[in-house]
């Protein structure tokens, strides 16, 4: 019987992905609820959570606060995604009926004790925000105000409750287009004293008519990061980036292609002189060069498991372009992310499995349980940490139990037998090394080094010119994960991470270069290092924007955003490590294909 080919299973290893993958998509893509109602109809308005502006994952349940409370609680059904996203959907006591207008009608009269004077005047202090939702549609509002106006010391400042709610909401015949709420600045309730209020919580509900389509009714969530003044950053972000990489292609390519084809010139020259001649530079070291690393196993995982986070990246870019992220579309950036990580996961078992046999290692069970828990491994802990972080802060980011099963199911009936899968038709591939050289029984001895060619040096080196690329970038990425800026401009988000890519993939080629022309032939381990450096250049990054760019604050915020995004810039070191040393190995076999070795 024929064995398949090691490219007819990649073939349907990537098949068998974009087919599950498209099938989720179907799923997951809609434009908010499709619901026409008529007049005097009851349209879905849900509470979702509570918490301070400028700490984005500290958020609470809604009615953690002594708000007034419907007459019937009923929690809303949610996805996976949803629920990751801290999302927490109960009946809010407010009635929305369709195109029926009220005039300052009573939520509840409601006496505030001394301990909900205390919640309330605490959560107006901290600056916290109400979040709906009204047929799917999101309602964005404060709490209350602080009176600082003419006072130094915090001790005199007065706290005022927003007691009164106006929404305006905007309709296309039997459609929902558009709501917006504001509080009235003249209904204010004094809470700065502990004492006891009365308060009467009101809202009024004003309908008009507008000719905005249902089909256009969520871009104008969107259009807020597409305002001329940030497209005009966006775009010089790209010709910042555009210009690095030209400069540095440019300058890559003249350099090396003049100093090989003097090297090729010079070991051609040299061959028909006299072969007995000593041999210096990178091809004196060709007996070496493909002498197989130490800790071969641990490089076939972080070899895998970053093809996984690339092509995971890939499937997201794509998603995110045909408009399946769309602003306020809930957690289906996090569904995406759980169920494209899972799917992917017979590539990592694959690419490992096949490297680490392709370098003559015997114990693949062992490199195959070692690139599952490379990367889940580190973000588990760190999950387990927050978790209870978040538990302890009785905070919707806490996940439930139930969700904690769910996607400790979808590990083990999806992602690790797909990981298996693969691992096992990696192993079965009989894929070989591609050496164009000989190895050598015995390595020779590296020459002493300056201190400027040492591991760290050259990964500064390497970082810092990708991160040059896309810093200006960063921001608003930040501030759409850890703020409230919208981002939708995914086509300059996908031109940049090409750019990232490009510029990582060719400063790792010529630190490869001058390493090996330097006579180090150790050039494995330091290529993956070399490329994923730019992952330590965004964690130092964060640093800078929790400190000079954020308002955030407080154990829990600082925990989870330090945490999560330490697994996201390791998540990108091993990405940009595979891509850097995949370069790298195209480059190193092409130039000693080039030449005759003895």
């Amino acid at each position: 019987m024929e064995q398949p080919t090691k490219q007819t299973v990649q073939l349907k290893w990537y098949t068998f992905t974009i087919t599950l993958i498209l099938c989720f998509v179907t799923h997951v893509r809609s434009d908010g609820s499709d619901q026409k109602y008529k007049s005097g109809d009851a349209v879905p308005l849900y509470a979702n959570k509570v918490g301070p502006f400028h700490n984005p994952s500290e958020t609470y349940r809604y009615f953690d606060l002594p708000f007034c409370l419907p007459d019937h609680i009923k929690e809303k059904k949610e996805a996976l995604g949803e629920v990751l996203n801290g999302d927490r959907l109960i009946t809010a006591p407010y009635e929305l009926n369709f195109l029926a207008d009220k005039d300052s009608e009573v939520v509840c009269k409601k006496r505030l004790t001394k301990e909900d004077v205390t919640k309330f005047r605490d959560a107006v202090a901290k600056d916290y925000y109400f979040q709906m939702y009204y047929d799917d549609l999101p309602i964005w509002g404060f709490l209350g105000k602080v009176d600082k106006e003419g006072k130094s010391d915090p001790s005199e400042y007065n706290y005022y409750l927003f007691k009164h709610l106006h929404f305006e909401i905007f309709y296309n015949k039997d459609r929902v287009i558009e709501i917006n709420a504001r509080t009235d600045p003249n209904a204010l309730v004094d809470i700065t004293e502990d004492k006891e209020v009365d308060v009467d919580f009101m809202y009024s509900v004003k309908w008009k008519e507008t000719t905005t389509p249902f089909e256009k009714r969520m871009e104008k969530y969107a259009q807020s990061s597409s305002l001329p003044h940030h497209l005009e950053i966006h775009w010089f972000s790209i010709i910042n980036s555009c210009v690095t990489v030209l400069l540095l292609t440019g300058f890559l390519a003249t350099i090396l292609m003049r100093v090989l084809k003097n090297d090729f010139v010079k070991y051609a020259h040299d061959e028909e002189e006299a072969d007995d001649q000593e041999e210096t530079g990178w091809k004196y070291i060709h007996g070496d060069v493909f002498r197989y690393p130490k800790f071969q196993s641990v490089l076939a995982a972080a070899i895998g498991s970053g093809t996984q986070l690339f092509t995971m990246t890939i499937f997201i870019f794509i998603l995110a372009l045909v408009g399946v992220f769309y602003p306020y579309n809930r957690g289906a950036l996090f569904t995406a992310l759980v169920v494209i990580y899972a799917l992917t996961s017979g590539i990592a078992g694959y690419t490992a499995a096949s490297f680490y046999c392709q370098l003559e290692g015997t114990n693949w069970v062992r490199n195959l349980l070692l690139t599952g828990g490379l990367f889940c491994g580190p973000l588990f802990l760190t999950f387990c940490f927050l978790n209870t972080v978040a538990i302890a802060y009785s905070a919707t980011a806490a996940l439930p139990f139930g969700t904690i099963v769910v996607i400790f199911l979808i590990w083990a009936l999806v992602t690790s037998p797909l990981l298996v899968l693969g691992g096992i038709a990696g192993k079965n591939s009989k894929a070989e090394f591609q050496a164009p050289c000989r190895t050598t029984k015995y390595p020779r001895e590296i020459p002493p080094l300056p201190w400027y060619r040492a591991a760290l040096p050259q990964m500064a080196m390497a970082g810092f010119l990708p991160f040059s690329a896309i810093y200006i970038e960063l921001y608003y990425i930040f501030a759409s994960v850890w703020g409230h800026r919208i981002y939708t401009i995914y086509s300059i988000l996908f031109i940049v991470f090409i750019i990232l890519l490009i510029v990582t993939a060719f400063i790792t080629v010529a630190l490869t270069y001058f390493q090996l022309a330097a006579e180090d032939h150790k050039w494995w381990w330091r290529s993956f290092l070399c490329g994923g450096s730019t992952g330590l250049f965004i964690y130092g990054y964060c640093l800078y924007y929790y400190y000079a760019r954020s308002d955030m604050s407080g154990f829990m915020q600082t925990s989870f955003f330090f945490g999560y995004m330490a697994c996201i810039c390791y998540g990108f070191f091993l990405m940009l490590g595979m891509v850097g040393f995949r370069a790298s190995l195209f480059f190193v076999r092409h130039i000693y294909r080039s030449i005759k070795c003895e």
